[in-house]
């Protein structure tokens, strides 16, 4: 980096907008993503995550470094003929590099967001749609794809996908709260004294 040019931090702080602006956009011109790069997109997915992504593409990557591991990551789903196989490649424990669902289809979200809807809990619930989590590897491609059209059909046609994700993740943070707050926040079972 070079050492006159001021970092904007502030970028950060709507770190969806540095995904979908800044890093996609990069990760089409070089074919590849940095550490950091990579790491925003899955502290974005889920924060608790990061220790166990990073632990699993240095387990796959050899036990390089995770600069050299999110760059081999990040070239190979670059070079893969089609979506079905950039997917196969993040979640296959065999020959790729064994991702959950979830965090897969977010970082192919932010990479590739005419193609992939985030398979997200949240989405899932809203959608009433079966659990992917389980789903065989050589099932599991149809099964997206009836996922994603689930979502593309419970939603406003004039949307994104990405809008479209953002659109049902909002509905069900909507009305989680609102049965929450009608319910006085009741404690759960697994809630201390």
């Amino acid at each position: 980096m070079d050492r006159n040019r001021q970092e904007d931090y502030g970028q950060f702080c709507y770190l969806e907008s540095y995904l979908f602006d800044v890093v996609r956009e990069r990760f089409h011109k070089d074919g590849r993503l940095s550490a950091f790069d990579f790491f925003c997109i899955v502290i974005w997915k889920a924060n608790r995550a990061k220790s166990k992504v990073a632990n699993r593409i240095l387990k796959h990557a050899g036990g390089t470094n995770l600069e050299q591991a999110v760059e081999k990551l990040t070239v190979a789903i670059a070079k893969q003929p089609s979506a079905e196989e950039r997917l196969r490649l993040l979640l296959d424990s065999n020959g790729g590099w064994g991702l959950r669902l979830p965090m897969a289809t977010a970082i192919l979200s932010v990479l590739y967001p005419e193609e992939f809807t985030i398979f997200d809990v949240r989405v899932k619930e809203q959608l009433k749609s079966r659990d992917l989590a389980n789903c065989r590897l050589d099932q599991l491609w149809p099964e997206y794809q009836a996922f994603k059209q689930l979502v593309e059909s419970n939603t406003p046609p004039s949307l994104s996908l990405r809008k479209k994700d953002r659109y049902l993740w909002g509905k069900s943070f909507h009305d989680q709260l609102r049965q929450d707050i009608k319910g006085n926040f009741p404690r759960s079972k697994k809630s201390g004294p």
